[in-house]
């Protein structure tokens, strides 16, 4: 029999982003309380809610293959989380501007008795974009789920000049570094994926990454 396979998210980007990988899962919410512990940094904090959410959704579907992933911006060693308000993903945005920041995703798999979990980490350098456009793109309200305050992504803005590491990170789910991860539990579909943090090469699915919704 074919394992179940749950994503332990609500978000519709990790939804869609896992689809790229071609295999059949079901995606639930987990409440686990995202704050940040003292001293802990983004590495830390990632690796540590990823497991979370893996083990909150294992107690619901004991007998499935969980995959968890949690994705954070860090900035001059502080954590950006999603902005509170207008004012907030202004300040964001604007500090963000012209400026490399790192983005770390932490990422579970649970099989049983088994959890596993990696992180994966991005340099991304962000572009020259003007105060019209961080505020059109406050009104349109995107950036108030996103961590940081943006959308890598997004079809307007595209805010990023250039990324050292691996682009699906940035959306929130390293597919490639997942893919590896899940051929340790599963038969995965071919072709087999490879990318930057394997290879060395340009990663195989980045071309496809802009048609996932922001």
């Amino acid at each position: 029999m074919t394992k179940q396979i749950v994503l332990a998210s609500a978000s519709p980007r990790r939804r869609e982003l896992l689809k790229q990988l071609a295999i059949e899962f079901t995606s639930v919410a987990t409440d686990i309380e995202e704050t940040q512990l003292p001293e802990e940094h983004a590495p830390n904090m990632v690796a540590r809610l990823a497991r979370l959410k893996a083990l909150a959704a294992q107690r619901q579907f004991p007998n499935a293959l969980v995959i968890a992933a949690d994705t954070d911006v860090e900035l001059d060693g502080a954590i950006l989380g999603k902005p509170r308000d207008a004012a907030d993903a202004r300040a964001m945005l604007t500090a963000l501007r012209q400026r490399a920041h790192n983005v770390f995703t932490g990422f579970t798999i649970a099989d049983g008795a088994r959890c596993e979990t990696e992180i994966a980490h991005t340099r991304v350098f962000m572009r020259d974009y003007s105060d019209a456009e961080i505020t059109t793109y406050i009104a349109s309200g995107d950036p108030f789920d996103k961590a940081a305050g943006y959308a890598a992504q997004h079809p307007d803005l595209r805010p990023v000049a250039r990324v050292d590491g691996c682009f699906a990170n940035v959306m929130g789910m390293p597919l490639c570094r997942l893919y590896h991860a899940l051929e340790r539990h599963i038969e995965m579909p071919a072709p087999r994926l490879e990318c930057l943090a394997h290879s060395e090469r340009d990663c195989s699915v980045e071309k496809t990454l802009f048609q996932v919704k922001s």
